[in-house]
C-alpha cells in the first residue's frame, strides 16, 4: 500500500486558538461534516436530537465531536468534499468555508490530501466572498488578498519567482477560443506540477494567493470556453432541425448512427461542467473531450447537409448585380420558433440607427433591441466563431457567443439580463460615435444615463447568480457588465 506523504511543519496562519474559539470551529464546520457521513453512509454516533450543538460543550462533548471529525478528515477525499459543496447549499456560508479552511491550516502534520482539500476550499470561499466586479477582470494578486482576509489577515502579495509558471499558464489562458485549443495544452498537470514541486512552501500565504488566482481563473475560462462550445453545438442543431433533419449521428459521441436531434438537443442543455466528481486531467480531459466529439458530429452533419442542398439545387440563371441588404435593414422573415422570446415588438416603420432628440428611451431601447435580433437572424454567426458583430448607427458592436445566444436561442431571467446590457451597451457605443461625428452630445447623455442604471441593475444580477451558484451566468453577466462600463468610460472622454 502506498503511503500518503505526509508534509509536518507549523501551520503560519493563527496556530493558537482558545478552547472556546475551536468550540465555535466545530459548531460552524459540524453540519458539513454530517452530511459528508451521510453522503458516505458513515455513522454518526449522535442521536438526532443531539446535534445541535450548545454553545458551551461538556468535556466528553467536545472530545466526541473532536473525534469524529477527525476521522472524518482522514476518511473524506477531496472530490467527495468537493461534490457535497458545489451540489448543495452548504458552500454558501461564508463563517463555515471559513472555519473548515482554517481547521485544516492549523494541522500541524499534513498530507498531500489535507493540501489538496485546502487548495480547493480556498477558491470556493474565494468565489463564494469575491464581489461582483471581480467576475469581470483580469484578476490580480491584490484582488485575491483583499477577498482572502478574513482567512488569512493581511497578507503581503508580492509576486514569488517559483509561482511563476503558474502566472505563464494564466497568460495562455487568455488566447483561447474554444476547449479544443484548452485540451492541446496540460493546464492542470502545469499547476499540479507548480503545487507538488512547493512542498511547505505551498503553505506561505502569498502563494496560496497565487494558487487561488491561478484556479479561479482556470475554472472562469473553463465555464467560458465550455458555454463557446455548447452555442455553437444548439446552433448547428437548430440549423439542421429547420432544415428538416431529425436524426444525427452521435457515433464519436458514443452514442448511435442514429439520434433523435431533440434528445441531443436537450443532452447539451443538461450539460454540466465537470467539476463535480474526481476531478483530475484525466476525467475532465475526458469529459470536454466528449463535448467536442459532439460538436465535430454535429458539424459533419451540417456539412453533409449542405452538400446535397447544394447537389440537390438547380443551376441558378445569371442574375444582375445587386447589392446585399445592409445589416440594419428590418427583416421580413418572421423569426424562427427555436429564437428566444425576446420581448421586441415589429416596427412599424425602418428602425433609424440614430433616433432623434425628443424620442422616448425605451422606444430607443425597444428599436435597438429589434436591430440587433434582425441582424443575428438574417446572418447567423459562422461556424467556429467566439464573436459576432452587429452594427448599430454608427458603431460596430462585438457580442460574445453567449450573448448571441441570449438573443436568439435562449430565454428566461439570465438571457434578458445579457440581451439588457448588449442594448446598454449598443446604445451607448452609438451614441458615441454620432457625437464624435456631430458634435451633439445630446443623444449621448441620455444613453449614458441608460446605461449608468443599467450597470447598477447588472451588478446586482451578477450578485444574484453567484449566490444561486450558478458561476457560468454570474462570469457571462460579469463580462457583459464590464463591457457596458467599458463603452460609458470611453462616452465619458468626450
Amino acid at each position: 500500500m502506498t503511503k500518503t506523504p505526509t508534509l509536518k511543519m507549523p501551520a503560519p496562519l493563527r496556530p493558537e486558538v482558545t478552547r472556546a474559539e475551536e468550540w465555535q470551529e466545530l459548531r460552524s464546520v459540524f453540519p458539513i461534516y454530517l452530511a459528508l457521513a451521510k453522503q458516505l453512509e458513515i455513522a454518526v454516533p449522535f442521536p438526532p436530537e443531539k446535534r445541535n450543538l450548545p454553545e458551551k460543550p461538556s468535556a466528553e462533548l467536545f472530545k466526541q465531536v473532536q473525534t469524529l471529525l477527525d476521522s472524518l478528515d482522514h476518511r473524506v477525499l477531496v472530490h467527495q468534499l468537493r461534490h457535497l459543496l458545489q451540489m448543495t447549499t452548504l458552500n454558501a456560508s461564508e463563517a463555515s468555508l471559513r472555519s473548515l479552511i482554517q481547521r485544516h491550516l492549523r494541522k500541524p502534520s499534513k498530507t498531500n490530501i489535507d493540501r489538496d482539500k485546502i487548495d480547493f476550499l480556498m477558491v470556493q470561499y474565494f468565489a463564494l466572498c469575491a464581489p461582483a466586479k471581480i467576475y469581470h477582470k483580469q484578476i490580480e494578486l491584490d484582488d485575491v488578498a483583499v477577498v482572502m482576509e478574513p482567512v488569512f489577515g493581511e497578507v503581503d502579495s508580492t509576486p514569488l519567482d517559483w509561482c511563476q509558471p503558474l502566472e505563464k499558464v494564466i497568460i495562455t489562458l487568455r488566447t483561447f477560443r474554444s476547449v479544443r485549443d484548452m485540451l492541446k495544452t496540460n493546464f492542470i498537470a502545469e499547476g499540479r506540477k507548480v503545487k507538488e514541486a512547493a512542498g511547505e512552501m505551498f503553505y506561505d500565504p502569498c502563494a496560496m494567493l497565487a494558487f487561488i488566482r491561478f484556479n479561479f481563473l482556470l475554472r472562469r475560462t473553463l465555464i467560458e470556453l465550455m458555454h463557446a462550445d455548447l452555442i455553437s453545438i444548439r446552433t448547428g442543431l437548430e440549423q439542421l432541425d429547420t432544415s428538416g433533419v431529425s436524426v444525427l449521428d452521435c457515433k464519436r459521441f458514443g452514442l448511435s448512427a442514429s439520434e433523435p436531434i431533440s434528445k441531443i438537443r436537450a443532452l447539451t442543455d443538461e450539460w454540466r461542467q465537470p467539476f463535480q466528481k474526481d476531478y483530475t486531467e484525466r476525467t475532465v480531459s475526458e469529459a470536454f473531450e466528449k463535448l467536442l466529439n459532439l460538436r465535430t458530429d454535429v458539424e459533419e452533419a451540417l456539412e453533409r447537409m449542405a452538400a446535397k442542398q447544394q447537389a440537390a439545387a438547380p443551376p441558378a440563371p445569371p442574375a444582375p448585380p445587386a447589392a446585399l441588404p445592409k445589416a440594419s435593414k428590418p427583416t421580413k422573415a418572421a423569426p424562427p420558433s427555436s429564437a428566444t422570446k425576446t420581448p421586441a415588438k415589429p416596427a412599424p416603420v425602418a428602425a433609424k440607427p440614430e433616433p432623434p432628440a425628443e424620442s422616448d428611451p425605451a422606444l430607443e431601447l425597444d428599436t435597438c433591441l429589434e436591430q440587433i435580433w434582425e441582424q443575428l437572424i438574417a446572418t447567423p454567426p459562422t461556424r467556429g466563431r467566439s464573436m459576432t458583430t452587429v452594427k448599430i448607427g454608427r458603431a460596430r458592436i462585438l457580442m460574445s457567443s453567449w450573448e448571441v445566444t441570449a438573443f436568439v436561442n435562449e430565454d428566461g431571467p439570465a438571457a434578458e439580463d445579457l440581451r439588457r446590457a448588449v442594448v446598454a451597451r449598443a446604445l451607448v457605443s452609438a451614441a458615441t460615435e454620432a457625437a464624435k461625428a456631430t458634435g451633439n452630445a445630446t443623444g449621448l447623455d441620455r444613453a449614458l444615463s441608460v446605461g449608468r442604471a443599467e450597470v447598477s441593475r447588472l451588478q446586482e444580477r451578477v450578485d444574484v447568480a453567484k449566490q444561486a451558484k450558478d458561476t457560468e451566468a454570474a462570469v457571462n453577466l460579469g463580462i457583459s457588465t464590464k463591457r457596458l462600463l467599458s463603452a460609458l468610460d470611453e462616452a465619458e472622454k468626450l
